[in-house]
C-alpha cells in the first residue's frame, strides 16, 4: 500500500454504528450495543431538522477497503456523490466476514456476540433487527445465498430474501423500496470480495467489480430519493472490512493491520420532501 494512504489506525471502532443506527431511527440500540459515536450523532441531530429518520437502507459491499477507496476514487465517484457524509472506522479482529458482520449489527465485540473465526453460526446477541421488531418496526435482509449475511441473523420474526445471484439480490432490494413495506434494509453485495481473493486487491477485475458496487449503490440510492419521498431515510454504504495483496497477486484480509481494519463507511440523510 502506498504511504501516503496512511498506515495509522482508524480511531472509531465499528462496535460504535449499531448504537448510532438506533438513534437516527429513534429507538433503543441492542443491549450489548457500545455508544453511539458523537459525530454520527451529531450528523443525524443536523439533517432531520430535529426529527428522527423512519427509514434505512443499507449497503454492504465486502472487503472495500479504505485505501482502495482512496487510491482509485474514479471507480467509487457515485458512492461520493451519492452519500457524502464519510465515517472513516477501524473493524474488529479478525477481519473476515462473519466476525465484523456481527459486530456492525449487535454493536458488541466478537467475544460478545459469540463469532471469532470465519463461520456463520445464528448470533443470539440482540442486534439491531430484534431492536427494530421490539419497536414495531419492519427489518429485511436481501443477500445471496450461503453469505454471513444470509445466515447470522436468521431465525428472527424478519423478512430475508436469499438469492443465488447479486442480479437477483439487486432486483429484489428495488422491488423493495419501490412496495416501500420496510423501515429498515440491509442488502449484501460480495463481488468485490470474490473477485479480489482470486486477483490482488488493484486487479483489473476486482476493480471492475469495485465499480459495479458503487454503481449499485448509486442506482438505490436515485429508487430511495424517488420512493420515499415522504420518509426522512439514512442511507449507508457501509463495507465489513477491508483487504490486502498476498503472494501471487492474490488477495486476502483478517489481519491486525490497517489495509485490512481500515475502512469508509459513506451515508446521506435524505429529508422528506414537503407536501408528499
Amino acid at each position: 500500500m502506498d504511504e501516503k494512504f496512511g498506515e495509522e489506525y482508524n480511531q472509531l471502532s465499528l462496535d460504535t454504528l449499531c448504537a448510532g443506527l438506533c438513534y437516527a431511527l429513534g429507538i433503543e440500540p441492542p443491549a450489548a450495543a457500545a455508544p453511539a459515536a458523537s459525530v454520527m450523532t451529531e450528523f443525524i441531530d443536523g439533517s432531520f431538522g430535529g426529527r428522527k429518520a423512519d427509514r434505512i437502507f443499507m449497503y454492504n459491499p465486502d472487503a472495500v477497503a479504505q485505501w482502495i477507496y482512496e487510491k482509485y476514487p474514479c471507480f467509487v465517484k457515485e458512492v461520493g456523490e451519492t452519500a457524502p457524509f464519510a465515517l472513516p472506522v477501524r473493524t474488529v479482529m479478525p477481519s473476515v466476514t462473519p466476525v465484523c458482520f456481527g459486530t456492525m449489527y449487535t454493536g458488541a465485540q466478537p467475544e460478545v456476540h459469540g463469532i471469532r473465526r470465519y463461520e456463520k453460526p445464528v448470533i443470539r446477541t440482540d442486534s439491531i433487527f430484534d431492536a427494530l421488531i421490539r419497536a414495531g418496526r419492519k427489518p429485511a435482509i436481501v443477500a445471496t445465498t450461503n453469505c454471513s449475511m444470509s445466515k447470522i441473523y436468521l431465525e428472527r420474526d424478519m423478512d430475508y430474501f436469499i438469492y443465488p445471484t447479486i442480479g437477483e439480490v439487486n432486483n429484489r432490494a428495488m422491488q423493495l423500496i419501490a412496495e416501500d413495506r420496510h423501515d429498515f434494509i440491509a442488502v449484501y453485495n460480495g463481488n468485490y470480495d470474490s473477485s479480489m481473493h482470486k486477483h490482488g486487491p488493484e486487479g483489473p477485475e476486482a476493480l471492475a467489480e469495485l465499480r459495479c458496487n458503487a454503481r449499485a449503490f448509486q442506482m438505490f440510492g436515485f429508487a430511495v430519493r424517488e420512493k420515499w419521498k415522504k420518509h426522512d431515510t439514512l442511507l449507508g454504504f457501509a463495507m465489513d472490512h477491508g483487504c490486502h495483496e498476498i503472494d501471487g497477486g492474490c488477495g486476502s484480509h483478517g489481519l491486525d493491520m490497517p489495509e485490512d481494519l481500515n475502512i469508509c463507511h459513506r451515508y446521506a440523510a435524505i429529508p422528506a420532501e414537503a407536501g408528499v
